[in-house]
């Protein structure tokens, strides 16, 4: 049975403070749930990644980024490599998120390069797919989601591939309170195990762990728990508050 996973994607948000009181809180709020039983993540800016990494460390919190550059080093002003990640403490990074890809130019070409830096460097890639309202309106959600996963993961090996966890990521259901039914997210993340198992075999298809991402709340996620290729969520809004992200990963453990 493959081990859930729940990510909080702080996104732009929580200066270093804010940043120490929400690990602290959290901390606090999850200190009597087993690791052995589901992997918790904190993304939170790159400003704060050392001070939550020293809150949480030693804990059942890991500690997660949100984006890295493909080179370790060199002359590009502004980006952090996966080799600084490591340097602090980060054991996941989000890769290819649909915000990324919108305000940013990601295509799937860097985010193909990402991954292979993010292994290159022992961290292990969220790697975001997923289409927007207009694509699943012209009924092109599988041809998107088969574009996301055969260039992001061109050339990654079967090895590679088992340190991987994909999140999809409905783009019309993030930050807008929609959320996909159970069903239409099963539907989705189905046809992302069987397309890995062509790639690769199905050991490796039932093996990797699909997230789930977009509008992901206390109230929605033990439905979407429940369906058989969902092991776990990526949660923007209600992760940056002690209440709800607590909840998520309760209602989590308590849906299986």
């Amino acid at each position: 049975m493959r081990k859930p996973i729940i990510a909080g994607n702080w996104k732009m948000y929580k200066t270093i403070s804010q940043a120490i009181e929400l690990a602290n809180g959290l901390k606090r709020e999850l200190y009597k749930i087993d690791s052995q039983d589901i992997d918790i993540v904190l993304c939170p800016p790159f400003t704060a990644l050392t001070e939550v990494g020293e809150v949480i460390y030693g804990s059942n919190l890991q500690l997660g980024a949100q984006d890295l550059h493909w080179e370790d080093e060199g002359a590009f002003t502004g980006e952090v490599s996966g080799l600084f990640l490591k340097d602090v403490g980060v054991k996941y990074v989000i890769i290819g998120h649909s915000e990324r890809r919108q305000f940013f130019g990601e295509t799937n070409a860097s985010v193909n390069k990402k991954i292979k830096a993010a292994l290159r460097n022992g961290l292990v890639p969220i790697v975001c797919v997923g289409e927007n309202l207009k694509e699943r309106e012209e009924n092109k959600t599988f041809d998107v989601i088969r574009d996301h996963i055969e260039n992001g993961l061109k050339d990654i090996s079967q090895e590679d591939a088992f340190k991987l966890v994909i999140a999809y990521e409905p783009v019309w259901a993030i930050g807008t309170g929609k959320t996909a039914t159970p069903s239409q997210a099963q539907e989705a993340q189905k046809f992302i195990r069987d397309l890995l198992s062509k790639m690769y075999n199905n050991s490796v298809a039932q093996d990797i762990r699909i997230q789930y991402g977009g509008s992901v709340k206390p109230e929605n996620i033990a439905e979407l728990i429940k369906q058989p290729d969902i092991d776990g969520a990526l949660v923007g809004g209600a992760s940056l508050k002690v209440d709800s992200f607590s909840a998520i990963v309760k209602n989590t453990l308590g849906a299986e």
